[in-house]
């Protein structure tokens, strides 16, 4: 048969791996400043404490960073290398260049946006999902084109059958379209400002859903198809085993999707989704570990190629990291170590192994190899990556370890009891005090993997200015005949599915849908999953203002508010969390991390003047604590200009609002406000500093409202249950 000539776009993967190696080295450096704030709480503070720059604050960099890594980086990245391989795989050119211009410029748009929104604190607070609503629809808008860019390829393509890699891609393409517009359901109040659909527990469970399944389908399967086709390649073996990976593909994509109950154990997440959760993540690591061991394997025969490319080297180093972080993610699924691992930075650790690790060195070597391709040149320096390679190495090392024992010590800290039964470190900042060392060696690991990423920066630079600016490349191929649908001589099923695209996604949106709907529609539509609890009331229009501020800020990405029935817990905390005290929360705020103590019971618990004091110097009030100062709270007015909007939302979501409730908003506002003022008041150091300053006024005012509410909707007992 004769065969067509045809260009691969080689412009588009270009424009991808320089998009990657910027946001790469961006989002590698916030993560560092951040790292350096837990050990130099006032680093940043340029213009003197009182003067303290609120964009510039933990609770509003660290989204940044976790969002320049995932998306910026890692999903440039993902592109970056699909975009490479799909148009070889299927030997066709991307359907559509212009469609590849949109979905490369409007994916770094998103970018932008997210550079600038996050710091201002216009943030919906869900982990890895805090982006805006009108950036949340830019999103989707982006993941079409892309869609229809793929599928338009798969359908044009000159290859028969789809191979491994295709598969991946084509479930990735699928479940990110369905974790995140269901996670990112919202109602808009203003411009930038929305509260989620779901409150509480419901909220937590598809948050989760969500943030579980983002790591699996946009940080796992798309990369493990980047490793089926360019393990391969770069090692020149076949693929170890194609009916491994046939389990390892349906049977990861199936388990994944019912494993996100496991960052919810001991919550008021009700037992069952609980217990559902965990058989499903311990299932995980079975595929997971075919996946590992199908990669390696591929090496098989190949290892002497290992010691003299640094490619094949940051591959290996990448799959065992994959390895590594799933045999851990299903082993803190079980309720005895989630007991000690949870809110601890032991979770932190576990998870920079799979984004240094599998996801950062993946990438790299990826982008190493690509350069010789695109460029037509070798390498400028062999020598500059394998120094890279084993900065990264000792980086990845230098980070995690240290917070492998933090995490131990934070537990066993926090779980200490003395003989009279009273608890040995009462004081949380003993805590904290304790784990300082591990932050600073974390911020050292963090350099040497960041120093090693910018000597791949300067190397693919150098490569590319020696090598050629040939943006097309000319490929020839047959065009593919049409044969009967029906299974030909010889032909297995799978081989056969591999032909019927269409049916093949739809078998895998089958796949992924069922243990989502199996989860979340109980707990959205059978009442008994959360008792409700007569006591709890809408919060107060000051309250509603102040739990934004909180918001705003980020202090869910320090503080939980989620009391589990330990002794422990109780004894430092308070009475359990139970679910019927969050249905007001819109969205839910338990937080996956205590770098200070938990919140939910801290209502009544101190003054008003503590807490302005707290805010405006956390030292004054908890001396060796890391929490920034937020001294722009008391110069801030509170913008209540958006209150009835905000409230008449939240009715339509069920918060039970009445008309005079929302008519007479500012005028409620102003009264509780001015009690607050009058309690600070009746401090005379606070009289001394303010005078007669007008503070009623003032967003400090509305915070501490929030807080002074936070737990005190129900009786509280000391009662532990585990």
């Amino acid at each position: 048969m004769e065969k067509e000539q045809f260009y691969y776009d080689n412009k588009i993967v270009k424009m991808f791996l320089w998009a990657t190696i910027l946001w790469g080295v961006v989002g590698m450096l916030v993560g560092l400043l951040v790292a350096l704030l837990f050990v130099f709480p006032g680093l940043l503070e340029f213009t003197g404490a009182e003067n303290a720059i609120s964009w510039l604050s933990f609770g509003r960099l660290r989204p940044l960073h976790t969002n320049a890594v995932i998306f910026a980086f890692v999903g440039n990245g993902i592109f970056l290398g699909i975009y490479y391989s799909t148009q070889r795989l299927l030997k066709a050119r991307m359907f559509n260049d212009v469609l590849s211009r949109i979905h490369f410029w409007g994916w770094q748009a998103i970018i932008v946006a997210a550079a600038i929104t996050l710091p201002l604190g216009l943030t919906s607070s869900k982990e890895y999902a805090e982006l805006e609503w009108p950036i949340d629809i830019a999103v989707v808008l982006v993941w079409v084109v892309f869609g229809i860019n793929l599928i338009g390829t798969i359908l044009k393509r000159r290859q028969r059958h789809i191979y491994v890699a295709i598969w991946f891609y084509i479930a990735t393409l699928i479940t990110i379209a369905v974790l995140y517009i269901f996670n990112n359901l919202e109602m808009p109040v203003s411009a930038f400002k929305s509260y989620s659909v779901y409150s509480g527990v419901q909220d937590a469970l598809v948050q989760w859903w969500y943030g579980h399944n983002a790591v699996a389908f946009f940080l796992t399967t798309p990369v493990l198809g980047l490793m089926y086709y360019f393990v391969p390649k770069v090692a020149n073996r076949p693929v170890y085993s194609y009916r491994l990976s046939i389990i390892h593909f349906w049977t990861l994509i199936f388990l994944y999707i019912w494993a996100g109950p496991h960052h919810l154990l001991y919550t008021a997440l009700p037992e069952w989704a609980q217990n559902l959760g965990t058989v499903f993540s311990v299932m995980l690591i079975f595929p997971s570990w075919g996946g590992m061991i199908n990669g390696l394997l591929t090496l098989r025969g190949a290892w002497d190629k290992v010691r003299e490319n640094p490619v094949l080297k940051f591959f290996v180093v990448a799959i065992t990291g994959y390895g590594m972080a799933t045999f851990e993610g299903p082993m803190l699924s079980f309720k005895n170590l989630n007991a000690i691992g949870h809110y601890t930075d032991w979770i932190v650790g576990h998870v920079h192994i799979g984004a240094l690790a599998w996801n950062g060195f993946m990438i790299a070597g990826i982008v190493y190899w690509l350069a010789e391709k695109l460029w037509k040149t070798p390498l400028y320096s062999k020598k500059l990556a394998n120094t890279h390679f084993w900065l990264g190495t000792l980086g990845i090392l230098f980070y995690a370890i240290p917070l492998y024992v933090a995490g131990f010590t934070q537990a066993f800290m926090w779980k200490q009891f003395n003989p009279d039964g009273t608890l040995v470190y009462g004081n949380f900042l003993e805590t904290v005090t304790q784990v300082i060392p591990m932050y600073a060696m974390r911020a050292i690991g963090g350099t040497l993997y960041l120093t090693g990423f910018i000597l791949l920066a300067i190397n693919i630079i150098k490569t590319a200015k020696a090598g050629s600016t040939v943006e097309d490349e000319l490929a020839e191929a047959a065009p593919l005949k049409k044969i009967s649908g029906q299974r030909v001589a010889g032909e297995g099923f799978h081989t056969w599915l591999e032909r019927k695209v269409v049916l093949f996604s739809i078998l895998t949106t089958v796949a992924i849908l069922i243990g989502g709907l199996v989860e979340i529609v109980p707990l959205l539509l059978v009442k008994s999953n959360v008792p409700t609890i007569e006591s709890v009331k809408p919060y107060t229009p000051l309250e509603l203002e102040g739990r934004d501020i909180y918001i705003r800020e980020g202090c869910n990405n320090c503080h939980s508010q989620m009391i589990r029935p330990f002794r422990s817990e109780v004894e430092r905390y308070g009475e359990y969390s139970k679910a019927g005290e969050f249905v007001y929360d819109f969205p839910f705020l338990w937080g996956s991390r205590r770098t200070g103590p938990d919140v939910h019971r801290v209502g009544g618990k101190y003054n008003d003047n503590w807490h302005f004091n707290h805010m405006l110097d956390p030292r004054s009030t908890s001396p060796g604590s890391i929490m920034p100062r937020y001294a722009w709270l008391v110069k801030n007015d509170i913008n209540a200009s958006n209150l009835e909007n905000k409230m008449k939302g939240l009715v339509s979501l069920g918060v039970p609002y009445s008309d005079e409730d929302i008519s007479g908003a500012k005028q409620a506002l102003l009264t509780q406000a001015k009690e607050i003022e009058n309690n600070l008041r009746q401090d005379p150091e606070f009289v001394k500093n303010y005078g007669s300053s007008n503070i009623q006024n003032k967003e400090i005012v509305a915070l501490i409202a929030y807080l002074q509410r936070l737990g005190t909707d129900i009786k509280t007992t000391k009662t532990a249950l585990k």
